[in-house]
């Protein structure tokens, strides 16, 4: 069975990729980078994403899961807007985790129940 966690935070990153996608076409021309180094920077970052969705089989993927969210806060620096959904994604990654977490304690719980209900 797939952990709910590692779904939820998958599926934010995911998400989150495709904001930061197109944000570098919007960075490009609002911000004071080039235009290759704003696509460079934050398309490096939607791959980042992308990465990092699949590296939460490792218990240090989620670490750099927090770091791709600091990342994208940081994006704020050349692109001012970008601190909303950079906040955004941050709480939603939080909210995953946080859910995903609680769900598979509740499993096991149910679980553990069933089990005990089984034997005794």
């Amino acid at each position: 069975m797939r952990s709910p966690r590692r779904t939820l935070a998958a599926a934010t990153l995911s998400l989150e990729a495709f904001v930061v996608f197109f944000a570098g076409l919007v960075a490009k021309d609002l911000s004071s980078l080039s235009t290759p180094a704003a696509l460079g920077i934050f398309w490096g970052l939607a791959v980042g994403c992308l990465l990092v969705a699949g590296l939460l089989r490792r218990p240090w993927g989620y670490a750099l899961g927090w770091a791709v969210q600091v990342a994208a806060i940081g994006t704020a620096v050349w692109v001012p807007l970008m601190l909303v959904p950079g906040v955004i994604f941050a709480a939603l990654w939080a909210v995953a985790l946080r859910q995903g977490a609680r769900i598979e304690r509740e499993q096991a719980e149910y679980r553990a129940r069933m089990t005990a209900a089984d034997t005794g």
